[in-house]
């Protein structure tokens, strides 16, 4: 998959997440790939929220796997 189709499928993915962050007051942005890795920053009350890394892994990670498999991490940056 070419840079622009897999950054294209990573958006897609995180579109599709992003109405659930922000019915919390939560949202999120896409910082990089770099290889197989996506590196994202929560925002808002997700920041702070004590089920962030249960939401990145379980939410963010499993939807952009969805749509692009060959990414095997999703990194939170502060």
């Amino acid at each position: 998959m070419k840079p622009e189709e897999l950054r294209t499928n990573v958006e897609k993915a995180l579109d599709e997440i992003r109405p659930f962050l922000q019915s919390d007051g939560g949202d999120i942005s896409l910082i990089s790939i770099n290889d197989n890795s996506v590196r994202v920053r929560l925002e808002g009350n997700c920041v702070g929220c004590s089920v962030n890394q249960m939401t990145l892994k379980s939410g963010v990670e499993m939807t952009i796997k969805k749509h692009a498999p060959q990414i095997e991490s999703v990194i939170n940056i502060d």
